[in-house]
């Protein structure tokens, strides 16, 4: 394992109000007209395994294959003309700066995106094939927001946090009011959780619809800093980590952080080996592909046991629990699969 603490600010205003329902209704129908309703998938057979009814949000059939292009599109579509005239900078693991590329694109501005040396090649192409320019940095936090703020300095470019950043949030949170909106007696949610911006407005939308639901995280063990700052109470960050789920290697800030200890229920952790486990069982049982980050929502929730250990009421018809998983994105490097 190869967890480096950082001691980095995080790129935020610590004044803030977190978005409301409003918020999230706008942003649904700003964005709507240009991404997936994504389908909502079960499947008898891990029903029947984890002792539980479970519907997917298959983030991973989404236009840059996951969930990142509603928060990238609310973002960029809510700026002004002066505002992005310049164009768009972002850090990003891959996926955000896909979606960023997409959504610059949209607007006819450059996007300039700050990726890891070490991140997959299907995501550095998928930026690439958006149009983003991309330039590489350590492996860390801290390289990243250091050349993002280089960039932005050179260009004049907007930031645009990958999740600190309201209007991102408002958008991941369209997901969840989509899946309520389909499936509204869930008895509760689970996202995967990095920065939480997904998990964040997934609290916000899922409970500003039904307020008795109940809002999980699941995390890497390996990047276990969203666990360690809700049992904490204290922010806690992680500036590198060598996790499988390359999606997941952020750390919560100090905005995400306040929504999470206001609204989420639990933060669940995961090996690596029960992400590889749980990713080759949709691929095989379900017939999608989902990313490592994807299999970490589900990777908890696979026996009878961990169930039983959430906790939750009984349902009123005595049926099993109803658990919406929401699948993060589907971007897989075919050349290097763990299994």
């Amino acid at each position: 394992m190869n967890l480096i603490m950082s001691t980095a600010p995080q790129v935020e205003s610590s004044n803030f109000q977190a978005p409301t329902w409003q918020d999230i209704v706008e942003a649904h129908a700003r964005i709507a007209p240009r991404i997936h309703r994504t389908p909502v998938l079960t499947s008898h057979s891990l029903d029947a395994m984890a002792g539980a009814q479970f519907f997917f949000k298959c983030e991973n059939f989404q236009k840059t294959g996951s969930f990142k292009i509603r928060g990238a599109a609310n973002a960029i579509l809510s700026l002004t003309g002066a505002e992005a005239a310049h164009g768009i900078v972002t850090p990003s693991s891959g996926n955000h700066g896909a979606a960023v590329a997409c959504a610059a694109a949209w607007r006819g501005v450059p996007a300039y995106i700050v990726m890891p040396k070490n991140a997959p090649k299907v995501k550095c192409r998928a930026v690439e094939s958006y149009g983003g320019k991309i330039t590489f940095s350590e492996p860390t936090i801290t390289s990243r927001q250091e050349n993002s703020a280089r960039i932005q300095a050179d260009t004049g470019a907007t930031l645009i946090h990958p999740y600190d950043n309201d209007r991102i949030i408002t958008g991941q949170a369209t997901a969840a009011k989509e899946f309520l909106e389909e499936i509204p007696d869930l008895d509760a949610v689970i996202t995967p959780v990095s920065g939480g911006g997904l998990l964040s407005g997934t609290c916000l939308a899922a409970k500003g619809l039904r307020p008795s639901i109940h809002v999980f995280g699941g995390e890497p063990s390996r990047a276990d800093d969203a666990y360690r700052s809700l049992t904490t109470g204290t922010l806690q960050s992680i500036d590198s980590s060598d996790t499988i789920a390359d999606g997941l290697r952020a750390s919560l800030a100090p905005r995400t952080f306040a929504i999470l200890r206001q609204h989420l229920d639990r933060v669940v952790l995961v090996t690596e080996e029960e992400i590889i486990t749980a990713m080759r069982l949709v691929w095989e049982r379900m017939k999608i592909i989902i990313e490592p980050s994807s299999a970490v929502a589900i990777a908890p929730l696979l026996k009878p046991s961990a169930i039983a250990a959430l906790h939750l009421p009984a349902r009123s018809d005595g049926a099993p629990p109803k658990f919406g998983v929401v699948f993060s994105g589907g971007n897989v490097d075919f050349s290097s699969l763990p299994f």
